[in-house]
């Protein structure tokens, strides 16, 4: 990740393969459960391939990665949906409910020093840990895309599944550009519905910015 130094790990190496653990996973489950992957979809498209007997256990899936607008790998496709834009593919192919929380609205969860300061006066260790990590992560957006104040992206994924109305969405029809010579990788949302098909996506639009830092806030407090 960067920044902070962390300690070696005390937990091992699970010996299942990404595919196997996932589908372990959703058959112990009680109830279909939530998937919230926060990088490329490559796992879960492999599950979808391998594995359709667990299928029935998902009751969603909530990814980080696209954009209904700019890129931050190239300047259309988002690095996640760029790594893989095959596997969004089949994910959204699937007929899974399918949510995208792109970088159209985790840019509007930026890190500013007030954030910086709210996470720092927790005063537990976790907290001390998020202010290296928030600052370290703020430093290289600063260096690579001039922003001083860097976006907090993959929590946003979490925050809506937890609390529903901290972020708004609109119904979409999603597709990923696979082989464009300026744009693979990049994901088309119909925002507008011009093309009249089928909405085969959850688009998240809209952060409630202050309800999101009290989500982050108050989760940490719970920490030692």
């Amino acid at each position: 990740m960067g920044g902070p130094t962390l300690p070696e790990p005390t937990v091992p190496l699970d010996p299942r393969s990404a595919v196997e653990l996932i589908a372990d996973t959703l058959l112990a489950a009680s109830e279909p459960i939530v998937v919230i992957p926060t990088g490329p979809l490559t796992n879960i498209a492999h599950l979808i391939q391998q594995r359709p007997d667990v299928l029935h256990m998902i009751k969603e899936i909530v990814w980080m990665g696209g954009s209904t607008t700019r890129g931050n790998q190239t300047p259309y496709a988002e690095f996640n949906a760029w790594v893989d834009p095959e596997a969004i593919d089949v994910v959204v192919k699937s007929g899974l409910p399918f949510t995208m929380v792109g970088l159209n609205i985790t840019h509007q969860a930026l890190i500013t020093q007030d954030v910086i300061a709210r996470i720092g006066a927790i005063g537990n260790e976790t907290a001390a840990f998020g202010v290296e990590l928030l600052k370290f992560f703020c430093s290289t957006y600063d260096v690579w895309e001039d922003m001083a104040e860097g976006p907090l992206h993959d929590p946003i994924t979490v925050a809506m599944v937890a609390l529903p109305s901290v972020v708004q969405t609109q119904r979409a029809h999603l597709d990923v550009e696979l082989e464009g010579t300026f744009t693979a990788g990049a994901t088309s949302v119909d925002m507008f519905d011009m093309l009249k098909l089928e909405h085969n996506a959850t688009i998240a639009t809209v952060l409630d910015v202050d309800g999101y830092w009290d989500l982050i806030a108050n989760a940490v407090a719970t920490l030692k």
